[in-house]
C-alpha cells in the first residue's frame, strides 16, 4: 500500500487560509484516486474532497465547495488542498486517503480508501 504524510496544519484567524500536503512513498502514487477527510472532536470522520488519479476529476463536500480546491501533482507524489475563507467550524484534523490501487475515480466514502495518513491539526479562531 502507498504510506501517506500530511503537512501544513496550523492555527489560522476566521478568514485565513492554509495550504495541506499529503506526500505519498512506496507506490506508483497515479495509480490512485486521493481523498481529503477530517475528523472534529466529538464527531465522526468527513468527506473533505477527492481527486481522481489524472487530478482530471475532482469532488467536494458542500460544506467547503467555493472556498476548499483539491489537486496533485503526480510528478512530486505529492496532493494538496487549499483552503481558503476558513471558519471555525473547519477546525478539525485532516486526513489524506488513498482509495485502493487500480480505482481511478472520486469518492466520498471513506470505506472506499485502504491507506491512512496520520492527520494534521486545523484549528481556526473566530
Amino acid at each position: 500500500q502507498v504510506q501517506l504524510v500530511e503537512s501544513g496544519g496550523g492555527w489560522v484567524q476566521a478568514g485565513g487560509s492554509l495550504r495541506l500536503s499529503c506526500d505519498a512513498s512506496g507506490r506508483t502514487f497515479s495509480n490512485y484516486a486521493m481523498g481529503w477527510f477530517r475528523q472534529a472532536p466529538g464527531k465522526e470522520r468527513e468527506f473533505v474532497a477527492a481527486v481522481s488519479w489524472s487530478g482530471g476529476s475532482t469532488d467536494y463536500a458542500d460544506s467547503v465547495k467555493g472556498r476548499f480546491t483539491i489537486s496533485r501533482d503526480n510528478a512530486k507524489n505529492t496532493m494538496y488542498l487549499e483552503m481558503n475563507s476558513l471558519i471555525p467550524e473547519d477546525t478539525a484534523v485532516y486526513y489524506c486517503a488513498a482509495r485502493r490501487q487500480g480505482w481511478r475515480g472520486t469518492s466520498s466514502r471513506p470505506a472506499d480508501f485502504a491507506s491512512w495518513g496520520q492527520g494534521t491539526q486545523v484549528t481556526v479562531s473566530s
